[in-house]
């Protein structure tokens, strides 16, 4: 497991002393990402942001827990799913991350290591009126990813997003390391394929 580097280990002890500034650092890095995943587990934006403001207080009253033995971010999202998946199950949900398939067309879009075989035009060709329309491409991939199976959702939001260690990333979810690829390649490919279309409309 990935053990704590110095900024977590800097900003655990700064919010353990009540520092505002260091809140509005985690808040800001955090907040947008634990919505896009939460709403994805309980299925309710309103939902998902009385979740994520338990977790925040959470995250507050029990900093003097946080031990190091994975990031800082991985933390939070400890508590945030255990927080999302009981209030998932007083809804009469029941949540599972576990995803398997053939992983079809991934192979022809990723190399061996995950990455990209080609990046779409829209991230390769980075125009001056592109530039301009980044705010509505961001606005895109956002769209894109809300509308992901909620288990490709977390792994690209874990891994893809917050770039939490893979094995962190398995532990969260308890699903394989196996399975976790061929989620995020599902998930890459789905807003890949978004760009695509998108970069052709343009």
């Amino acid at each position: 497991m990935a053990e704590i580097d110095s900024d977590d280990r800097a900003l655990a002890l700064r919010l353990l002393t009540g520092d505002a500034e260091a809140f509005e650092l985690v808040y800001r890095r955090h907040n947008a990402a634990m919505l896009r995943f939460c709403a994805g587990i309980v299925r309710s934006r309103d939902l998902a942001e009385e979740v994520v403001q338990d977790t925040w207080v959470a995250v507050l009253g029990r900093i003097d827990l946080f031990e190091g033995r994975g990031s800082l971010a991985g933390w939070i999202y400890t508590i945030l799913i255990n927080k999302a998946r009981s209030r998932a199950r007083r809804e009469g949900r029941i949540v599972s991350f576990d995803d398997f398939g053939d992983g079809e067309g991934l192979a022809g879009a990723f190399d061996g290591r995950g990455h990209w075989r080609s990046m779409p035009e829209l991230w390769e060709d980075l125009t001056p009126e592109r530039h301009i329309a980044g705010r509505s491409v961001l606005q895109h991939v956002e769209a894109v990813i809300e509308t992901l199976p909620p288990a490709q959702r977390a792994v690209l939001i874990l891994r893809g997003q917050q770039e939490l260690d893979a094995s962190e990333v398995c532990a969260l979810l308890d699903i394989s390391e196996g399975n976790m690829r061929v989620l995020l390649h599902r998930a890459r490919l789905t807003v890949r394929n978004a760009l695509d279309q998108l970069n052709a409309a343009i």
